[in-house]
C-alpha cells in the first residue's frame, strides 16, 4: 500500500510514500545492541552530521570508490546510455543526491524527448530537494519520488510501471551499495527488482571489484581521521536521540579487510570493558575490553562472481565498464525471462 502527494506548483513531480516502511533507530539499536556479537545497520550511518561526513570521504585522496565510478560515468555516459535504447524509464534504488546521475540523465535528455526519473531513497526530505534542483534544471524530467527501503520495492514500484509499456526500464543500483549487503541479501535484493521487471529491462549495479589489502583498508581507515568519525557518530546519533551515555574516548574505529569473506569490515571498539546506559531503552549495555559493535560489510567482487549473482537472479551481463585502473565497474544486466513479475499468472 502506498500514500501519494502532489506539489501542486511543480506538474511534472509527485511523491509516493510507501505504508509501513519507516525506520525504527530505538528498536534497531535495543535489537542490535543485545545481540552477540553486537551490530548496528549501516542505514543509520546517515543522520545529518553523518551525511556531511560521508561528502567528506568521498574527496579523501583515500577513498577511490566515488572516484573510481566517476571516472567511468564520465568516460562511457554515451555508450552505457546507447546501451540502455530508447525510450527508457529510469529507476534508482538509493538515489540520495542523484549527484552522479546527472551524467546520465544529460545524455537520456538528449536522445529522447521526455524522461520519467523515479529515485527510491528512505530520506523524503531530500528526494523532494534532490527532485526540485532537478526539476529546474531538466525541463523534460518528470520526477515520480518513492519513499521506500529499497529492499522493499515490490509491492510500490508495479503501479508505477503499469503505464507506459512501450519504454523500457532501466534499474540504476550505483555506487557498490551492493556489497554493504551480505551474500544472501544481495541475492534477495535482485531477485526483488527482477520481480518488478518486465523481459528485456535492465539494471546497471555498480561493484567495487577486488585489489590488494594495502589499497582498500585506507579507503575505510584514511589518515585525517574522517571514516573514523562518520563510524563513531553512530555512538554521538545514540546519545542524542536515546539518551545514551558513550563516552566517544572510550571507542575506537576499526576497518580491516577478511579476505576469507572477501568484504572490507568496519567496527567499533569499546578500549575498556565498560557499561553504557541508554535512557530510550531503559537498559545498560555490556562490553568487554576489546569487543565491537559490527556496522558495516563492504563486499569486493571479481567478474566471475557478478556474473554468477546475475544469473541466479534471473538477470545475463548485457556490457561492464571499468575506471582506468580497474578498480571499479559498472556492470549492466538484462532481465531474462525465467522469473514472473510480481501479480503475474503463474
Amino acid at each position: 500500500m502506498v500514500a501519494s502527494t502532489r506539489d501542486a506548483s511543480v506538474d511534472r513531480f509527485s511523491l509516493v510514500r510507501a505504508h509501513g516502511q519507516h525506520d525504527d533507530f530505538a528498536h534497531d539499536v535495543r535489537l542490535g545492541l543485545t545481540a552477540s556479537p553486537k551490530t548496528l545497520p549501516p542505514k543509520y550511518f546517515y543522520d545529518d552530521l553523518g551525511s556531511m561526513l560521508f561528502e567528506a570521504i568521498c574527496r579523501l585522496p583515500e577513498y577511490y570508490v566515488s572516484r573510481s565510478e566517476g571516472e567511468i560515468l564520465g568516460s562511457f555516459a554515451d555508450e552505457i546510455v546507447q546501451s540502455f535504447g530508447t525510450p527508457v524509464r529510469l529507476i534508482e534504488l538509493g538515489s540520495g543526491t542523484s549527484r552522479k546521475t546527472r551524467v546520465l540523465l544529460d545524455k537520456l535528455i538528449q536522445r529522447q524527448r521526455a524522461l520519467e526519473y523515479i529515485p527510491i531513497d528512505i530520506d523524503g526530505e531530500l528526494l523532494h530537494q534532490t527532485a526540485q534542483r532537478l526539476l529546474e534544471d531538466y525541463s523534460d524530467l518528470f520526477v515520480h519520488a518513492v519513499v521506500a527501503d529499497f529492499r522493499r520495492i515490490d509491492d510500490v514500484l508495479p503501479p508505477l510501471l503499469a503505464t507506459g509499456s512501450q519504454q523500457r526500464n532501466v534499474v540504476l543500483f550505483l555506487g557498490s551499495t551492493i556489497g554493504n549487503l551480505d551474500r544472501g541479501d544481495q541475492k534477495e535484493l535482485l531477485r526483488t527488482v527482477r520481480r518488478v521487471l518486465f523481459p528485456g529491462d535492465m539494471l546497471l549495479i555498480g561493484a567495487d571489484q577486488r585489489k590488494r589489502k594495502d589499497i582498500l583498508e585506507p579507503a575505510y581507515s584514511d589518515a585525517l581521521g574522517v571514516t573514523a568519525a562518520f563510524n563513531l557518530n553512530l555512538l554521538v546519533r545514540m546519545n542524542s536521540e536515546l539518551g545514551a551515555q558513550f563516552n566517544l574516548n572510550n571507542f575506537r574505529h576499526r576497518a580491516f579487510f577478511n579476505e576469507e569473506e572477501g568484504r572490507i569490515e568496519m567496527h567499533i571498539v569499546s578500549s575498556v570493558s565498560q557499561s553504557v546506559r541508554i535512557e530510550a531503552l531503559d537498559i545498560e549495555i555490556i562490553f568487554a575490553s576489546g569487543e565491537t559493535i559490527h556496522t558495516e560489510n563492504s563486499y569486493k567482487f571479481d567478474d566471475a562472481e557478478i556474473a554468477a549473482l546475475a544469473g541466479e537472479t534471473g538477470f545475463a551481463v548485457e556490457r561492464s565498464w571499468t575506471d582506468s585502473r580497474r578498480f571499479f565497474a559498472d556492470v549492466l544486466l538484462v532481465a531474462q525471462t525465467a522469473v514472473r513479475r510480481t501479480g503475474d499468472s503463474v
